[in-house]
């Protein structure tokens, strides 16, 4: 395995290297500022994988997309003009996967998703050479709702950022949840200030909230819900719930119920292997992002053993295969290349001094996005 910063790779053209991997990959995620737990998760969990697999002809070059679409959009032009990635993969944000994965595919580049899953890149924005290894968009909010119909909850405020992800989610939720909402707000992506919102919910006479706000937003929201008096359930996807998330926020999330379609006490003998491993190699405990990132690689690492990626259609169908050993289990993409899977609901817990959460139950079985219909391969 070869590993190249920006930093590295410039020392090395000045040097005149000129060395080259079979497979080279470029990732793009984000390592700074407000989103940068999420990106760090996906890179350790990928680059894990990677140094499990022991492969050296497998090169990963990795670059901060600061959270802006143009830095990502500049990134993916250089890496495949200038560093001739084979595959790119990293992206955390919607918004920053819809500036870059249409052009990157269309330049023929595979591009595996550990992350981001809008829905135009689902539906009929698909395309041959992109697969999300993590979800569609909608999923984990479809099965909060689900959750919030067996819970006998009638009445939610929902909220969400105004970026695609966030549109995607309140879609979800709506798509399953049977009852009435008592208020849908959209709030500034990178909002750290909910007072005007906690206030409205307040105000609303809801029985409940439904919220997805990942990274930051979601400790500050948790925080200030919790401070505010507000005496109404949330429940959430695992994005607002996640392992680095709750440790910033501490017992306001103790009890909330979460959506995901992978936690730590999944029974299977690697993903109980990869939770040792990547608390033995970081010192921490992974998180959801984390899990993903170690399935793409493998994902990739297993495409890599059955075709060369020179070959675009059998590499293609190497990677449909799908055949590696998840931390989920069972694992098979549907005919629009995103997962059909199990997505469970979660509570939080405290296990001494450590947050996280544990499975409760199965929210949606076998679950397929809503728009592999509108997708034309």
């Amino acid at each position: 395995m070869k590993l190249r910063s920006a930093a590295l790779a410039a020392a090395m053209a000045l040097a005149g290297a000129t060395a080259q991997a079979d497979v080279k990959v470029g990732m793009i995620t984000t390592l700074s500022g407000g989103g940068a737990g999420l990106g760090i998760d996906v890179r350790d969990g990928f680059m894990l994988a990677v140094k499990q697999a022991g492969r050296d002809d497998l090169e990963v070059v990795i670059e901060d997309d600061q959270r802006k679409p143009d830095i990502a959009v500049q990134l993916a032009d250089k890496m495949i003009q200038s560093e001739k990635v084979d595959v790119l993969t990293g992206i955390i944000w919607s918004n920053l996967a819809m500036a870059v994965v249409p052009a990157a595919t269309a330049q023929g580049k595979f591009y595996l998703s550990p992350n981001a899953g809008p829905s135009p890149l689902a539906g009929k924005g698909c395309h041959p050479n992109y697969f999300n290894v993590a979800w569609q968009n909608d999923n984990l909010h479809e099965a909060a709702g689900a959750y919030a119909n067996d819970s006998g909850l009638k009445n939610s405020f929902i909220l969400a950022p105004n970026y695609p992800a966030g549109k995607d989610a309140l879609t979800g939720y709506k798509r399953f949840f049977d009852g009435e909402l008592a208020g849908e707000l959209y709030t500034k992506l990178g909002q750290t200030d909910y007072a005007a919102e906690i206030a409205q919910i307040r105000a609303s006479g809801a029985d409940s909230v439904y919220f997805f706000l990942p990274g930051g937003m979601g400790i500050s929201f948790l925080k200030q819900y919790a401070a505010s008096g507000v005496d109404l359930p949330l429940v959430g996807p695992a994005f607002s719930f996640d392992q680095g998330i709750l440790q910033a926020v501490g017992d306001a999330a103790m009890g909330v119920k979460n959506t995901s379609q992978w936690n730590k006490d999944i029974d299977n003998a690697t993903n109980a292997a990869f939770v040792e491993t990547f608390q033995a190699e970081y010192g921490r405990l992974p998180s959801l992002y984390a899990s993903q990132g170690f399935d793409t690689a493998n994902l990739l690492i297993s495409a890599m053993g059955k075709a060369d990626v020179a070959d675009a259609d059998a590499f293609r169908a190497a990677l449909k295969a799908a055949e590696f050993d998840s931390v989920r289990g069972d694992f098979a993409f549907g005919d629009n290349h995103h997962p059909v899977q199990d997505i469970y609901v979660r509570e939080v817990i405290k296990e001494g001094d450590v947050y996280t959460n544990k499975i409760i139950a199965t929210g949606l079985s076998n679950h397929a996005d809503a728009y592999a219909a509108d997708c034309k391969m």
